[in-house]
This record gives C-alpha cells, sequence and structure tokens, in this order.
C-alpha cells in the first residue's frame, strides 16, 4: 500500500476504508454495535467495522486515550463479545490513536498497544500494514489470522533484554570501581564480594527508579534523577561543604523520602513530591549498616544514566520502532545472567514458556479440586453431566491449542495429497512402501515449522482423538487437562465467566484467596512471577462476575466487595497483585541478592498498574506490601520441616518430649498469630504505619527467639565446635517456625513448583552438611529439594518442578524414583533433548519436567510420560502446547520411567517387559571378540564396531579415552550383537531407558534379547549384514584433526546415516525375533527420523 494513501486513511480516521478497501479484510455481517463497557464511571462504546475468519477490528471514539490498566480491565469485558479482536481507540477530533491488541505472551492473554500521537508518527503501524493485509483470493481460518496477528503484534522482548544486559555488564564492571568505604583493601574488585553485592543493590534500586519516574511518581519529573544529579554537581561548585550525589541526595532520597511516609515542607522544597513505597526496598541495607562510611563518586551516576537513558522504561506491554523498549523482565534475565552466575550454582535462567507450563498445570488442577470439594453442591457441579464437564462438552475445539488442531478440519484425511493418505490405513500391507513419502516436510495448509508427514499426522489423529473425547464426554477429570494438554487457562476463565451459578464464583474465589504458592529456591522469582500472571485473569474475572451478580442481589458478595471498595475501587488491579503477592506467593533462596531481585520484580507489577495523580495522597500510590516474611533467605535443606523433626532432634528423653513438644508448639502458635496480625495489618489497615511498624517489630523478634532456639539445638547435633561459623555456612532455615501457619494449620503448601539447583552434594558437603534424607543416595541437591518439598506438603497437593532427564532413568536417583512412586498418585514427566535447541541457554542438558498430585494413602498411582522431545529454535514458542502425553503401564527396567509417546511404543515396551535375558548374558571378561564404542557422545546414532578405530594422539597410535569395549565367546555373538546395537530398535531402547548422553556399559548390557532363540538363518543374516555395515561405515569414514587439552588428535569419523537401508534391514531380522506388526516396525525404523538423518533424509548434504 502506498503510505499516501494510508495516511489519508490515519487522518480521517477511515479506519474501515483502511482494512477492508486496501488490506483485505470484509464487511461485519452481524450487529456491528457491541455491548457499552462502563470503567470508572467512563463509557466506551465499540463498533465492529471489519472481520476476518471470526477475528474482529474493533473502533471506539474516546475523549482520553485509556491506559494500559484501564485497556485490561475493557478487555476482561470486551472478550465477551470479541474474544479475537485488534480495537483502535480514537481521541475524539484528532489523529491521536492507540491500536491495542490481544496477544498471547505463554499462554496468559496479554493486551500490546501501539500509540501515535499525529499521522506523520504513525510510520511503525505502517510497516505492520503488509503483516495486517490478506489476498482477496486467500483461504484462511482463524487460526491463520490469530497467527498473523500474534506475529505481527507479540512483543520480542528477549532480544532487546539481551542487548540491555550486554551494555549492562559494562556498567556493573564500571560503577564498581567508583564505590569506596567497602573493604577497599581488596583491590581485585570481582573478589570483592561486598563491594560488587552494593553494586547490584545501587542498580537495582536506580533501575526502580527509573521505571516508576518514567510513570511520574519522582515529582512528575521522566528525568528526575538526571536532573538532581546536575543540581548536586552546580551546588558543589557554589558550595564547597555540599558533598557527593550519593550521600547529599541520593540516600535521602531513598530512605527519608521513599522509604518514610511524612515529609516536611523543607524536604519537598529539595527532593520534590515523591511517593512513600515501603515493601523494605529502601530501607536501610544490612551492608550500609555494616559499613559506616561509603560513598560512590559522582562520574559513577553520569556514566550509568548515559547508558539508561539509552533505553525507554516502560511497566507494560508496547512496542514503538525504536527497538529499545524494556520492561521489569529484564531485572530477572540480569540476576540469574549476571548478578548471581548461577550457572556455576547448577541453577539456570528459567523462561517464561517453561515456569507457565509448570505452573499452570499445578496451580489450577489445585484450584478446581479445592472448589469441587468446597461443598455437595460443588460435588454436583463437577460430576460428569454437570455444569464444569458440560461446558467441556459442548466447547468444540475451543481448549485444544492451535499449534495442535493447526490444519485439522473434517475428513482432513481425505484432503491431504493422495501419496500421503495412503498409508494411514494400517490394515492393509506393505506399510513401509505405503510410507515412504512420509519422511518429507508437510506442506500447507497442514504444516507446522520443520515438520515432516510423519509427525503432522500423528498430530492431526491425536486432535481428532481429543476432539471424540470431549464431544462424547469422556474427559470429566481435571487431571486430564494435564494429560492431554489442554488449555485449562482458558477453561477455567470461560466457567468463571459463563456460570450462572454465584456459588461457585464464590467458592473460586475463596480458593484463589487461599492458595499457598511456593518456589523453595525461587532465584529472582520466575516461578513466582508465573505464578502471579497465572492467579491474576482469575482475580479479574471473579470480582468482575461478583460486581455483577452483587448489582443483581446486593445482599451477595457484600463483605468480598467491601474489603476492595474500602481503599481500592479505582484500582482493582493493584488490589489484586497485592493479594497475591501476601496471601499466595512464597519463597526461599540462598542468596540474599535472589531474594532483593523477587521483592523488586513483584513490585514493579503492582506500580505498573497506577497512574500517578498528584492530586490524590501519596500520589495515588497505596504504600507497596512489605513482603519479607514470604520470600526470606536460608538454606532449604537445612532446618526442621515439621514438628516432629524438631522433637525428634532434641536431646530430650522420651518421657520429657511430650513436654518439650508443648513447649515448641506454644512458641510456633505464637509465631503464627504475630504473622497473622501482621499481614492483616496490611490487607485491612495500611495506612496506620504505628500499628503496622509494632506488628512488623513483634513478629521479628518473636521469629528471632524461636529460630535461635531451634539452631542452637540443631547446631548441638552436628559435632561441629563454632556455632557461628556453622550457622554461617549452614545459613539453616526452620519451615515450621518461618511457615508455621501453612505447615501445620494448611497440611503444607498447596503448590510448589521451581527449578532446583543441580549440584553434586559431594562438591558442597565440605560448606554445610546435609542428615536424615532418604534421597541421599541420589547424590545430588534437586534430589534433596523435592524430598523436603513433599515433606512440607500432604495429599491432594501439587509439585512441579524441571530436573535434568537422569533423575528418571539411572540407578542411583532409585531412592528418589521410589519416593515418587510412594507419593504421587499422579506423575506426569515430560522429556526435552538439549539438542539441535535446549530449554536453557549455555546449559548442555537433557531435561525432564514433572507434574505430580500428591497422595499420602495410595499403593500405586499413575506415571504418564512422553516423547524425548527435540526441536529447532522456530519451534520453541509452541513447544509447549504440543505435549503429548501416555499412560506408562510398565517398563523393561526397574526405576526407569520410559520415554514414550504413543500405543507402538507401549506395545513394543510390553513385548521386551516379559524376557528374562539380555545381552549381558552372554558378555564374558575378555576375549580377542571385542566390540568397540564410546562411553559418551553420539546423540542421533550409537556406533559400534567388531573394529578398533583409529586414533592418534599427538601423531602416535593410541586408544581414545571414550573407548570402551565388550567381550564375546565367538565371532557370531559377537558379530550378531554388533548389527543389533547398531540397529535403529537399539536406540530406540537406549533413548528410552538412558540419559541419552552418555553409553554405560549397563545399557548395552541391559538390552533385552535371548541370542540363543534366534535361528541359524537369522544369525546367518544378521553376521552377513554386520559385515557389509562394518565394510561400509570403515568405506566412508573422513579423517578429522582438532586440539584437545591432551593434545593434537586425529580420529576417523564414522557415519552411520549414510548405511541406513543396511540398519533398516538389521531391523527388519528384529521385528520377526520380537513379533512387532508391521506399524511397528514401521515406527522403529522412522524413529526420530527428521534428527537422526538431517539433510540425508531429502538427499541433501548436512
Amino acid at each position: 500500500m502506498r503510505k499516501n494513501l494510508f495516511l489519508d486513511h490515519i487522518r480521517e480516521a477511515d479506519f474501515k476504508g483502511l482494512f477492508i478497501s486496501e488490506m483485505g479484510w470484509n464487511n461485519y455481517r452481524g450487529q456491528s454495535e457491541l455491548p457499552q463497557i462502563t470503567i470508572d464511571e467512563i463509557d466506551y462504546q465499540f463498533y465492529t467495522i471489519a472481520e476476518r475468519s471470526g477475528f474482529q477490528i474493533l473502533q471506539c471514539e474516546v475523549n482520553a486515550i485509556p491506559t494500559s490498566a484501564t485497556c485490561k480491565r475493557i478487555d476482561t469485558k470486551l472478550r465477551r463479545s470479541a474474544n479475537d479482536y485488534i480495537a483502535i481507540y480514537i481521541l475524539k477530533n484528532t489523529e491521536h490513536h492507540l491500536w491495542v491488541a490481544p496477544v498471547r505472551q505463554m499462554e496468559k492473554r496479554d493486551l500490546v498497544s501501539i500509540e501515535y500521537e499525529t499521522s506523520d508518527k504513525a510510520d511503525f503501524i505502517y510497516s505492520k500494514i503488509d503483516d495486517l493485509s490478506f489476498d482477496n483470493s486467500e483461504v484462511t481460518t482463524i487460526i491463520d489470522v490469530k497467527e498473523r496477528i500474534q506475529g505481527t503484534f507479540a512483543v520480542n522482548s528477549e532480544k532487546v533484554t539481551k542487548d540491555f544486559y550486554s551494555g549492562f555488564k559494562k556498567e556493573h564492571d564500571a560503577f564498581a570501581k567508583f564505590i569506596t568505604g567497602i573493604d577497599d583493601e581488596i583491590t581485585d574488585l570481582k573478589k570483592n564480594r561486598n563491594k560488587q553485592w552494593y553494586t547490584s543493590v545501587m542498580l537495582n534500586r536506580l533501575m526502580f527508579c527509573y521505571f516508576i519516574q518514567k510513570k511520574g511518581f519522582l515529582d512528575s519529573n521522566v528525568n528526575y534523577l538526571r536532573e538532581k544529579l546536575q543540581w548536586c554537581k552546580q551546588k558543589q561548585g557554589d558550595d564547597k561543604f555540599f558533598r557527593s550525589f550519593y550521600l547529599q541526595f541520593l540516600i535521602h532520597l531513598f530512605q527519608d523520602g521513599l522509604n518514610d511516609p511524612a515529609h516536611s515542607h523543607e524536604f519537598e522544597a529539595i527532593y520534590g513530591r515523591v511517593p512513600y513505597l515501603n515493601g523494605g526496598m529502601f530501607d536501610r541495607h544490612q551492608l550500609e549498616q555494616d559499613y559506616r562510611n561509603i560513598d560512590i563518586a559522582d562520574e559513577a551516576f553520569e556514566r550509568l544514566f548515559d547508558f539508561f537513558d539509552k533505553w525507554r522504561w516502560h511497566l507494560d506491554t508496547r512496542i514503538e520502532a525504536t527497538g529499545k523498549d524494556i520492561n521489569p523482565d529484564v531485572l530477572g534475565y540480569i540476576f540469574e545472567q549476571y548478578i548471581n552466575d548461577r550457572a556455576q550454582m547448577g541453577a539456570y535462567y528459567t523462561k517464561e514458556d517453561i515456569t507457565e507450563y509448570i505452573g499452570r498445570n499445578c496451580i489450577l488442577p489445585f484450584l478446581f479440586d479445592k472448589v469441587q470439594h468446597a461443598t455437595g453442591e460443588m460435588e454436583q457441579a463437577f460430576n460428569a453431566s454437570g455444569e464444569v464437564w458440560s461446558l467441556l462438552k459442548n466447547s468444540g475445539d475451543r481448549y485444544i491449542f492451535d499449534a495442535v488442531k493447526h490444519g485439522y478440519s473434517e475428513k482432513w484425511e481425505k484432503k491431504i495429497p493422495a501419496n500421503i493418505a495412503i498409508g494411514i490405513d494400517t490394515t492393509q500391507p506393505n506399510l513401509l512402501e505405503r510410507r515412504s513419502e512420509w519422511n518429507k516436510p508437510t506442506t500447507d495448509p497442514w504444516a507446522l515449522p520443520t515438520e515432516i508427514w510423519r509427525e503432522s499426522i500423528e498430530r492431526l489423529q491425536r486432535c481428532g482423538t481429543i476432539l471424540d473425547k470431549i464431544a462424547h464426554g469422556e474427559i470429566t477429570q481435571i487431571n486430564d487437562f494435564i494429560t492431554y494438554n489442554l488449555d485449562i487457562r482458558s477453561f477455567a476463565n470461560d466457567l468463571i465467566g459463563q456460570t450462572a451459578n454465584p456459588h461457585l464464583v464464590n467458592h473460586f474465589y475463596k480458593a484463589l484467596q487461599e492458595v499457598t504458592i511456593l518456589d523453595p529456591t525461587c532465584g529472582s522469582g520466575a516461578f513466582l512471577f508465573a505464578a502471579m500472571n497465572i492467579l491474576e485473569p482469575l482475580y479479574e474475572v471473579c470480582i468482575d462476575r461478583m460486581q455483577e451478580f452483587h448489582a443483581q442481589n446486593p445482599s451477595l458478595f457484600k463483605d468480598e466487595l467491601n474489603e476492595i471498595e474500602h481503599k481500592y475501587r479505582s484500582n482493582i488491579q493493584y488490589f489484586i497483585y497485592k493479594s497475591i503477592i501476601l496471601r499466595n506467593l512464597y519463597g526461599v533462596d540462598i542468596m540474599t541478592e535472589a531474594t532483593e531481585i523477587a521483592k523488586l520484580r513483584l513490585f514493579l507489577k503492582m506500580v505498573a498498574v497506577v497512574e500517578a495523580n498528584r492530586r490524590l495522597p501519596n500520589l495515588g500510590l497505596d504504600p507497596l506490601p512489605d513482603i519479607d516474611f514470604n520470600i526470606r533467605c536460608g538454606n532449604t535443606l537445612v532446618g526442621y520441616a515439621t514438628e516432629d523433626e524438631v522433637v525428634e532432634g532434641s536431646s530430650e528423653d522420651i518421657f520429657t518430649q511430650a513436654e518439650f513438644r508443648e513447649k515448641v508448639e506454644l512458641e510456633l502458635e505464637k509465631v503464627s498469630m504475630a504473622y497473622d496480625h501482621f499481614r492483616t495489618q496490611q490487607l485491612i489497615d495500611a495506612d496506620d504505619r504505628v500499628a503496622f511498624k509494632e506488628a512488623k517489630i513483634e513478629l521479628t523478634l518473636r521469629l528471632k527467639s524461636l529460630t535461635d532456639m531451634l539452631d542452637k539445638q540443631l547446631f548441638s547435633a552436628s559435632g561441629r565446635a563454632n556455632f557461628e561459623e556453622w550457622k554461617e555456612s549452614h545459613q539453616p532455615f526452620h519451615w515450621i517456625a518461618e511457615y508455621y501457619q501453612i505447615i501445620h494449620g494448611n497440611g503444607g503448601f498447596d503448590v510448589i513448583i521451581g527449578n532446583p539447583p543441580y549440584v553434586e552434594y559431594s562438591s558442597v558437603r565440605n560448606i554445610y552438611k546435609i542428615e536424615g534424607y532418604k534421597t541421599l543416595t541420589s547424590g545430588n541437591l534437586y534430589s534433596f529439594v523435592i524430598e523436603r518439598s513433599l515433606n512440607i506438603q500432604n495429599s491432594g497437593k501439587y509439585i512441579g518442578m524441571i530436573i535434568p532427564i537422569s533423575a528418571f532413568c539411572t540407578e542411583r536417583m532409585g531412592s528418589l524414583i521410589s519416593m515418587l512412586n510412594e507419593r504421587l498418585e499422579l506423575n506426569c514427566v515430560s522429556n526435552y533433548a538439549e539438542r539441535p535447541s535446549k530449554l536453557f541457554e549455555g546449559a548442555e542438558r537433557n531435561l525432564s519436567i514433572f507434574i505430580g498430585k500428591i497422595n499420602n494413602n495410595i499403593e500405586k498411582g499413575k506415571t504418564f510420560t512422553t516423547y524425548y522431545y527435540k526441536w529447532k529454535a522456530e519451534n520453541r514458542n509452541f513447544l509447549f502446547r504440543i505435549v503429548s502425553y501416555i499412560e506408562s503401564t510398565m517398563c523393561a527396567l526397574d526405576n526407569i520411567i520410559p520415554k514414550l509417546s504413543n500405543k507402538n511404543e507401549l506395545l513394543i515396551e510390553g513385548k521386551l517387559d516379559s524376557l528374562n535375558r539380555s545381552i549381558g548374558s552372554i558378555c564374558i571378561r575378555s576375549s580377542n571378540n571385542v566390540l568397540y564404542y564410546k562411553n559418551s557422545g553420539g546423540r542421533y546414532w550409537k556406533f559400534m564396531a567388531n573394529f578398533k578405530p583409529i586414533f592418534y594422539l599427538n601423531g602416535q597410535l593410541g586408544t581414545s579415552s571414550r573407548e570402551t569395549h565388550l567381550y564375546f565367546s565367538t565371532q557370531e555373538d559377537l558379530k550378531c550383537v554388533t548389527a543389533i546395537l547398531n540397529s535403529d530398535f537399539y536406540f530406540w531402547y537406549y533413548v528410552m531407558h538412558s540419559d541419552a548422553r552418555t553409553n554405560n556399559p549397563s545399557d548395552l548390557k541391559c538390552y533385552p534379547i535371548n541370542i540363543s532363540l534366534l535361528s541359524k538363518d537369522d544369525k546367518d543374516v544378521l553376521c552377513s549384514l554386520c559385515n557389509k555395515l562394518m565394510k561400509e561405515l570403515q568405506d566412508n569414514a573422513e579423517s578429522v584433526q582438532a586440539k584437545y587439552r591432551t593434545g593434537d588428535v586425529e580420529f576417523k569419523q564414522y557415519y552411520p546415516a549414510r548405511s541406513k537401508p543396511i540398519i533398516n534391514e538389521i531391523d527388519k531380522v528384529l521385528a520377526k525375533h520380537y513379533g512387532f506388526t508391521d506399524e511397528e516396525l514401521d515406527f522403529i525404523i522412522n524413529y526420530d527420523i527428521k534428527y537422526r538423518m538431517g539433510g540425508e533424509l531429502n538427499n541433501e548434504e548436512e
């Protein structure tokens, strides 16, 4: 479209003409005038001016452009009439427009906005027009249009965040050089731990101030800090006694301004109007108490502000042409990547898609369970024919993720190309030949990025199966949303939004206010942030529905709405965030810096929804909640978790333990009462600062008294000599004391989610000692964190974590697997490779996510598992939407959860389960019949040979350190085994039951086969195929030279993929031996084919 034409439409606000005449959208055939929406006594009238496949373009004239917070509240109501839309707000009689589009940001419905004040500033929206346009002949579905809009409007903050971070690293290092008064004798700044820490504290505070100054909270001046720095420099020139910006201005701003509710006229004359923030962020820091002579040169701030001013600081989601927009997400990334250097501690930055996936599948099922069991009436609502499951039964494909149903339609089998459709029927012969085209890339409109037909057909078949189950009312358990991977967030929102039953809304709201969510190793709060994003829209829709029911019947929800009306009538969003932060979220981390960042991110989320108003007290900002007792610093693994542990750990004899228990319970009750009083003070009467301060002091003193007693008791059993040294190294955290009201009164935390550290216990044993854990033999901290979590939860609670894949497939993790089997009635394990793309940046780790429901009274729970997912970068945005589970009812090996994906694998696994012989039964200690293999490497092919691979080190013929051997009695056994272990079937078996990285002797020896039962003909065929394969491997081998720490290395690189036809013949012999069907053989031969064959799949060179 020509730009002049576009500008004409913008100037005239002719958006109907723009979309229909120029962009290929359609006239809207329905009622164009939508129901009026009223927010804070302002009416918003929307009209549908165009549509495409059900996606609507809306227009609304306004007297003032709504804020982002108002747009969110409008969206809550608007989505009932137009769930998928672009809304264009037009400021009357001007060219000032705001475009708003709901997009999915990690399954959360978020609003993205683009604003311009005049048409000549609309270049950015013009750059998006082609992406929003369609050809008149183009056939689209609602999914196609949503994907187009999502791609156009979705905010890619990751790239901007990384760019900001690369500069921030330099600024952090530079800032530290200007600090004096903190261990200045340590001249190596990297080793000056406290100076580095204080640098982080200051930069965190200043970033917070940059965010809030852009909203006008610092004397209504968006350049407040920069201008005050210049003012201080001028004063220094005029007054020789005027000290640095840090000493003369900034510390007073922090401690006497942002941290003090009362500001004198003299204070405001210098600092202007600034809000009292509370929250503890601007309290006098521990380092400021320990070091009384800290100073920071003005040059540090000049340089830092120069860097900060290059960026556009926003507390909401928006996109502009600058590419310099950053939001509070940057804080978590910075912390995880730099400040804490957490990768060295076995901790990794957990991206939003992971935290969202784990969070929604733990938090929402718990809430549904809680509501279901609230009353007999609710039990009825959750019956198979009740309201809840009737909503699902009549929903069609609404709760199936778009990625799963991409390309799906009725009778899709008849619409796909005939050369592909011919392979669908498994009852006819020659299945391998009929599926010969299935490994080619899928064509539009059925293809997801990088998909081959084999994958597309399995996905579409699964979509059809789920649709049938929904339509026939076969899904009647909330955990089915996990195992079928359905959109439980939309379902929860729709159920609350559509129900005519106020009791259902009431019980959901109570469940929301009461749910307790913990991350026991919270880092910078990624999982807590995800939990907030999951809870927020549910609070919104509950409050919206309560207001509707109350308007119809004033006796309904009177108390609930009074709590909001008391202070938050004009900003319900702030009330929601405050409720979530105080009532729902809890976190513990061993590093103080981590907890500081976690609080900072949560506070910014609250400030984002408030607009500065000089006419209101405190500029319209309610003081931030003090969550020092929600988010705590300590060692999750050291300390007492329960009352029983405290009593058992005492030196009292059995006759006085009962008396000791009463004493401990009394002290715990006192702490609990003090905490309840402290939290209530914030929720009900936060303005009474004297009462609040007294409540915090009382709680602090009582908690300190109790933890000191418990510390000394725990120390007495340690055998250590110095209490203070022991306390500093162990950092004990007593769960029963810190969270007594939850551990004792609530049966533990309702939901525990997180990403525990992957650290060998041996590497920290010299720092702190762990005792009493049943999983000690596992030898890794993540296993201990899981055990500790299970010990502070009870039946009906949920747990979800991301951990190394080895947790579910190695012998030493047997104690962890046994514990999960004993405690979980449901365990859903999904599995993820580290190549070609990975879940964690910079971490070569195969990972698993497990989601479990606890039941302490079961004999054996259900385990569901998934394929070993591999993906490319372009698939990451829908990776967790296409996860597919299958129930694992058996495994050929103990303490292993196999990585299954479909019924073929389940049937194959069943055929192996009955075998009692393996390759190990014919191995001997030593002989000349040697099988050579590598104990690591080979992600896509496991190379085994009956010849010694050539290897040179520094020009001398030698043996690779990774070379390992098995020995056999006869050449026939050696050749048969060599053929078998090069098969696709062995590769499948290996991936199913191992960590898919190391190639241990047990992996080979445990492979189930009885060689003696092979017929003479089959053995002859295997030996012949072995000879062919070995020759071809050597013929195709290439010499590789490399430099390693050990020296110059030269070795032969072998390419099994080029010998795939021979390997297929080996699989056919094995299929005959095991009794596989044609469909099972087809599955094995083509297992992981896309990644194993790479370019050779389509006759291309890699």
